[in-house]
């Protein structure tokens, strides 16, 4: 990379790290208070989907069938890694359903380890909300091969299947 080129690399991180910040309701990033979908007319403000990360909501986004609100959690717990619910946004999700109309909670938490423990701790956090919780369908992604497919796959496909 050219001296310049970096130079302009170096200020565009820099700008970044200055402007961007997380939203005040759902935790995404954002360069205003509220991020573009929190701010977006005709979302359904009853319906949580949570996530680990602002990659997942640009995921969610682009399938353009998920109208709900997001909350970004920003990790998942990992003691290995020194990740507790304290340093993920779990308390901001808990005050939003307090104080919010929620009727479902979605779990987008990867299908890991870290991302299933994540989500069960967070709906263990939630019984006492009454608000409904689910968790992502996992299954055969398309174009996949079955006889590659592990066996813990294979059996969530299995459970939830849907009629043709």
């Amino acid at each position: 990379m050219s001296e310049k080129g970096a130079e302009e690399f170096t200020a565009a991180i820099t700008e970044a790290r200055e402007k961007i910040h997380e939203c005040a309701r759902c935790c995404n990033l954002t360069e205003q208070e509220l991020c573009p979908v929190c701010r977006a007319d005709g979302r359904d403000t009853t319906t949580i989907c949570v996530v680990e990360d602002a990659r997942d909501v640009l995921a969610f986004e682009r399938t353009r069938e998920y109208r709900g609100s997001y909350h970004v959690l920003h990790g998942t717990i990992s003691p290995m890694d020194g990740v507790g619910p304290e340093q993920l946004r779990i308390k901001q999700l808990l005050n939003r359903i307090a104080d919010e109309d929620i009727t479902e909670i979605i779990m987008a938490t990867n299908p890991t380890v870290e991302g299933e423990a994540t989500a069960m701790y967070i709906s263990k956090l939630l019984a006492p909300f009454g608000v409904k919780v689910t968790r992502l369908a996992y299954g055969i992604p398309v174009g996949g091969d079955l006889e590659y497919a592990d066996e813990v796959t294979l059996r969530r496909s299995l459970e939830g299947r849907n009629p043709l």
